[in-house]
């Protein structure tokens, strides 16, 4: 298995960073994620890190090296990280819950599979055309499919999210084989909501990821002036076993099967605080799991960038 990738996050004109990002990989399967904490609410940016954690440590406990069943693990990795948030919530008793978005994609045999919640989206793009995007879950997607009743709605409102009292609703992909050079984009409402389909789709058509990726973000802070909101992106492009071109790339081909990596920061919880019930970790567990937040947060206030 062999992929560029590129991410980034920037404050824009907000306050501070309440977006997350990063990507994981063994020998046969590579994760993506990116969590957008949402405003209005107590600690989004923890909201962010406690999903993109709990998603990178499940799929380090499960891809030994590839993942049995795509969408099973994606669907338990985003309730895991919602109930994770309302755990965090409880143990503080806090009035009000942090809540997030959520977009996170697996690679595995050649194809890739996605699963999302909220208005962060995932693009695919195939030789500079967008073969498809997410679609968010807020009234303005409903509006825009012709649901009746919504007018007097705000139509940027989500409907759904983690961390909220309600389970979260979301939306699981079919499996996409993928094709030499197709790029896949992960991105917070900072992104797309500055710039339009067709030019995101354009960008990553004429350039590399690492090339792209920059310019896009630029280009959305730019056009939203100093009302932008935090713009993160993680991007990877695809390259087939026989087309290795960018020397510049991941290739996976020489790893132990035991090997796991990752950017995102926050260490695996040990798998004894994973049961099976993914819902019922234990209180210790939450404990050194929101302790590695709060450093990663102290640390700084914004991902890392790569």
């Amino acid at each position: 298995m062999k992929f560029s990738v590129f991410q980034i996050s920037r404050r824009g004109g907000r306050e501070k960073n309440e977006d997350r990002m990063g990507y994981c990989y063994t020998r046969e399967a590579g994760l993506f994620v990116l969590a957008d904490g949402m405003g209005g609410h107590p600690d989004g940016e923890v909201a962010a890190q406690i999903a993109i954690q709990t998603v990178s440590a499940l799929f380090q406990r499960e891809a030994k090296p590839a993942l049995a069943d795509v969408p099973a693990f994606l669907t338990s990795a985003l309730l895991a990280a919602h109930h994770q948030i309302l755990r965090y919530t409880s143990d503080r008793s806090l009035g009000d819950s942090p809540r997030t978005t959520l977009v996170a994609a697996v690679v595995q045999d050649g194809r890739a599979q996605w699963i999302h919640c909220g208005d962060s989206r995932l693009y695919m793009v195939r030789d500079g055309q967008m073969l498809m995007r997410t679609r968010d879950h807020s009234y303005m997607e409903l509006r825009n499919a012709s649901f009746q009743g919504l007018e007097n709605i705000n139509r940027n409102v989500l409907f759904t999210c983690l961390g909220s009292p309600s389970k979260p609703v979301f939306d699981v992909s079919d499996p996409m084989l993928l094709e030499q050079g197709d790029r896949i984009l992960l991105c917070s409402d900072g992104l797309w909501g500055a710039l339009d389909d067709d030019k995101i789709s354009a960008e990553l058509g004429r350039h590399t990821v690492s090339e792209a990726v920059p310019n896009l973000v630029e280009d959305a802070l730019r056009e939203a002036g100093s009302s932008s909101d935090n713009v993160t992106v993680v991007a990877m492009e695809w390259e087939m076993p026989d087309q290795f071109a960018s020397t510049m790339g991941i290739s996976t081909d020489d790893i132990q099967e035991d090997v796991f990596a990752s950017t995102i920061q926050a260490s695996l919880l040990d798998n004894s605080s994973f049961p099976e019930d993914v819902d019922e970790l234990d209180d210790e567990a939450i404990e050194r799991s929101i302790a590695e937040i709060n450093e990663a947060i102290r640390r700084t206030s914004a991902a890392r960038k790569f």
